[in-house]
């Protein structure tokens, strides 16, 4: 009944704190001469993004979000973003950390195909405990 849309407008989602933008990613739109995406997918040149910065081709980035709680039948969590893959991409991937264990668990990814476009993907979450995407 309550969500939380993230454009990345005026800042960083509440969802993705500031502190949890590891380096590599960028807030940026089509206008700031980096290269393709040249818009959002909308269309809009003008509306910010997250992107890689173009010097981290042989390196991984993440982004974390705050702390979700448990989720049951009344309470879903899904997540829906949108996404760009150029033919210089690797891997995008989403994990899932609950705050029991030390690992993160691939709950979807996505290398190359449908490239230089804008994509849309929906993830719909399950956890007994609270959690991290």
């Amino acid at each position: 009944s309550s969500w939380d849309k993230c454009d990345f407008e005026l800042h960083l989602c509440q969802a993705l704190p500031e502190f949890n933008l590891h380096s590599g990613w960028i807030r940026r739109n089509g206008q700031s001469g980096m290269g393709p995406p040249y818009s959002d997918h909308h269309g809009n040149e003008s509306a910010y993004f997250l992107s890689l910065s173009s010097d981290m081709q042989a390196s991984s980035a993440a982004l974390r979000t705050n702390v979700f709680l448990p989720t049951d039948e009344e309470h879903i969590c899904q997540i829906r973003f949108h996404y760009w893959v150029s033919q210089r991409s690797g891997t995008l991937m989403v994990g899932l950390q609950k705050h029991s264990e030390d690992t993160v668990t691939n709950i979807w990814q996505v290398s190359g195909e449908l490239q230089n476009q804008w994509n849309v993907n929906t993830i719909k979450i399950n956890s007994t405990e609270k959690y991290e995407v």
